[in-house]
């Protein structure tokens, strides 16, 4: 039981240094087909993670509608 207290923590404590820069973590259900086109945009672009991928096509899309 131990464990489970040491990572509900560790959590906790990842999650406040995440509001704490402005970010929140958000977790998503998506098709596939649409994880391998976040793999794909993030090795074409360099990328870090999938969530740079994600952030630079909603960024896309806003300035697209605006």
């Amino acid at each position: 039981m131990q464990k489970a207290t040491t990572s509900t923590a560790y959590t906790r404590q990842y999650r406040e240094r995440l509001r704490a820069s402005g970010d929140e973590e958000v977790l998503f259900k998506l098709p596939r087909e649409m994880i391998a086109l976040l793999d794909e945009l993030k090795e074409r672009q360099g990328l870090r993670n999938r969530s740079l991928a994600l952030l630079q096509l909603i960024k896309r899309g806003r300035e697209a509608t605006q």
